[in-house]
């Protein structure tokens, strides 16, 4: 069973990583759609759905393990 630190700590990792693909991934599309924002502004919109993310996945991860625990 994977505790709920290791829970949390990949999750963690797994959005930091998610965030960076993202911050990229905005950086090269939003101008091909004609939305120009700053680095600043793509950089918000990330930790907003950064934090999404992190809550996302932990209580999936969670569900997932209690429902292996029962």
């Amino acid at each position: 069973m994977q505790s709920k630190t290791h829970s949390i700590i990949e999750s963690l990792t797994n959005v930091t990583v998610g965030y960076l693909v993202a911050l990229c991934s905005q950086i090269l599309v939003f101008p091909l759609f004609n939305i120009n924002v700053s680095l600043e502004t793509n950089i918000y919109i990330g930790i907003w759905f950064t934090i999404i993310s992190i809550i996302r996945s932990y209580v999936l991860r969670r569900i997932f393990t209690k429902k292996t625990e029962n």
